[in-house]
């Protein structure tokens, strides 16, 4: 049959055409996908560098108000002063959350390295996108700055947009 022939004689180029453009969207893929992480990663040490100074500012401004109410009523409960400069200082900590983020991206990193043809990937970098997802959202609830929630903004944008390529992931 002249049709069989033509079939064996065109398909094993159309598949090899199959395989070489599936390689070249997947390293496409890949640099995209790489792109976001190392753009995650730059928000988390700029977030994790304003929250340090954040903290400073909001001791620093406990401190004058408590100096004002001694010079006000000539009372102070030092104990009192360092439980609440010790209880802000922990509501705004996002040490953790940073921490885990920058562990989450590389993490998924690693399942990039090692993801390849029968080594399935897509649900394993979906879950981390749900955790880190979390953490940006405690980081979010955490930081009484306008400069770290913009900057969570763009995080969440970052991580959405990274989803939105995952789904392209097996």
């Amino acid at each position: 049959d002249v049709a069989a022939v033509e079939v064996e004689h065109v398909a094993p180029a159309a598949l090899g055409g199959l395989a070489s453009m599936r390689a070249a969207e997947g390293e496409a893929l890949d640099r995209e996908l790489r792109g976001r992480l190392d753009r995650i990663d730059a928000l988390v040490v700029s977030i994790a560098a304003r929250a340090v100074d954040v903290q400073r500012a909001v001791r620093e401004r406990l401190r004058k108000r408590a100096e004002q109410l001694r010079d006000e009523t000539g009372l102070l409960d030092e104990a009192r002063l360092h439980q609440e400069v010790v209880w802000a200082a922990d509501r705004l900590d996002i040490t953790e959350e940073t921490v885990r983020l920058q562990s989450h991206t590389a993490q998924f990193r690693a399942i990039l390295e090692s993801a390849g043809p029968g080594e399935p990937a897509g649900r394993r970098l979906e879950f981390l996108l749900q955790e880190m997802g979390r953490e940006g959202n405690t980081i979010g609830s955490k930081g009484s700055d306008a400069p770290i929630a913009h900057q969570v903004v763009e995080l969440k944008t970052e991580l959405e947009r990274l989803r939105e390529q995952v789904l392209n992931v097996e």
